[in-house]
């Protein structure tokens, strides 16, 4: 079971930093899902194709609210309705940031280069705005990690340890939030703390 320890929040947060539930060996990151595709992965312990493709790029993301702000608490679409929590190993994820680029190419990037990046980067990274419990966003970003080629391989087949369903925790949750109940919603919220290292 992963160790968690939440943030003071009277401490500035910088805009750039990598917040997750982790311990010494795994770090847990979300991704939702159809019914197919989530049935199969509780049942096997990891993704299995089909239905998972194993082709495209699949995004993790370690902030728990910036998967409920993307799948809408589970109610979003069929294709989202079911909130994963997949602890994968540190080893893992320290080789995905280190084999990334950025989403988009640098200003004074030629077209060649981009190229020639993402050719030999199999990761992607992009920071959008973390959100707050009514899904507004924040002036700190939290980090989305897209897995193509080699590492959707390695994430399927190496990195994942455990995978527990978070859909219940996430409809319970909004209903707080619905309610009025914030404190209340506020302490079931997964607890996240800083990575020791953060990419630039």
């Amino acid at each position: 079971m992963i160790k968690q320890t939440t943030i003071k929040t009277n401490v500035t947060i910088p805009e750039r930093q990598i917040r997750a539930s982790y311990n010494d060996a795994t770090i847990r990151v979300y991704q939702a899902y159809s019914d197919s595709i989530a049935d199969t992965a509780l049942r096997h312990g990891t993704f299995v194709s089909p239905p998972f493709k194993m082709e495209r790029m699949t995004w993790i993301k370690p902030s728990f609210l910036w998967m409920m702000y993307r799948a809408g608490w589970g109610y979003k679409d069929t294709g989202q309705n079911r909130i994963l929590a997949i602890d994968i190993s540190r080893e893992g994820f320290d080789w995905a940031l280190s084999h990334s680029c950025a989403s988009h190419a640098e200003p004074a990037m030629s077209q060649q280069d981009w190229d020639r990046v993402k050719r030999e980067s199999p990761v992607r990274i992009q920071w959008d705005p973390e959100r707050d419990l009514d899904l507004h966003p924040l002036n700190h970003r939290a980090i989305q990690i897209g897995l193509g080629g080699e590492s959707v391989h390695r994430y399927v087949h190496q990195w994942i340890t455990r995978i527990t369903e978070v859909t219940p925790l996430a409809h319970q949750i909004h209903a707080l939030v619905v309610a009025g109940r914030r404190d209340e919603a506020h302490a079931l919220l997964p607890e996240e703390r800083p990575l020791p290292a953060t990419p630039a």
